[in-house]
């Protein structure tokens, strides 16, 4: 495994997005991951499966100080009584002493930013997590929340994918030195019909997603692929063993463009 280093956190580069998966199968998929070597497990409290996330990490038997678990706030519980006692709930759910790192999970324009973020960073001085950082913050947001966090940021994230182009929210987070963590890092499974990627992997015995994760870690972009099917968990963390040169790098950044986003959260609010 690597890892993406950023403001004292390390983060491994590859780790399993658990949107959308419920029950036994969140709990069985995340016990396999960890089996097979993923040590970054991703959930959310809007999930709705942190109990299932850390049954799953206590069932793989790897030790938990050798896992790198996230969760996130959701925008209902910005005020900042009301994420201490989230987070407090994260705790409980998943049975942990400490989580590793905490996102803002969307921004929420009702309750000022500098007062979510003193929240957030003093989740972190009180033990809480050991890491804080933010997700689907725009290039502005960034800058903003930088300057207002009272704690270092280690993270964005946000959807990153090939056909999307997020060159300058990259760049806004390394000038911060904070990571920048892709989810629908596989396109929600439409790079595998991809006939570019797919040439490309070729040359290596890769499929297309498996070069479209390695193009991301190249970037020094962890990456958090879901998926409910177990072949799929080996697949994902079989890139560390080729790399794309950098005419094959420049190819594939060349398919983003700005507009390239599948994930619509009409439900979350925005910040324009």
């Amino acid at each position: 495994m690597q890892f993406i280093e950023a403001n004292g956190a390390r983060i491994p580069a590859i780790g399993l997005g658990t949107w959308e998966l419920r029950g036994l199968t969140c709990a069985r998929l995340v016990e396999q991951a960890l089996r097979f070597g993923y040590r970054h497990i991703d959930t959310a409290q809007m999930y709705e499966n942190e109990r299932e996330v850390g049954e799953g990490l206590r069932a793989s038997g790897v030790d938990r100080n050798d896992v790198f678990v996230t969760t996130k706030v959701w925008t209902t519980h910005f005020a900042p009584n009301d994420l201490e006692r989230s987070v407090k709930e994260s705790l409980k759910q998943l049975r942990l002493a400490q989580i590793d790192l905490v996102l803002l999970h969307w921004p929420n324009p009702r309750i000022p930013l500098s007062e979510t973020l003193s929240a957030l960073a003093n989740v972190r001085r009180l033990g809480m997590t050991r890491h804080i950082g933010v997700s689907n913050f725009t290039v502005a947001l960034i800058e903003q929340a930088a300057a207002l966090c009272p704690e270092p940021l280690v993270c964005n994230q946000v959807e990153y994918h090939p056909y999307l182009d997020q060159a300058k929210v990259l760049e806004t987070c390394r000038s911060h030195d904070m990571a920048l963590v892709a989810y629908s890092p596989v396109a929600k499974g439409r790079i595998k019909n991809d006939e570019t990627l797919a040439r490309i992997g070729a040359a290596y015995g890769k499929t297309a997603a498996q070069v479209c994760l390695r193009w991301l870690v190249q970037q020094n972009v962890a990456a958090i692929p879901r998926t409910s099917r177990i072949e799929r968990l080996s697949e994902n963390i079989e890139i560390f063993d080729f790399a794309l040169t950098d005419d094959e790098m420049t190819r594939i950044s060349a398919m983003g463009s700005v507009k390239g986003r599948l994930t619509d959260f009409g439900f979350a609010p925005k910040w324009d």
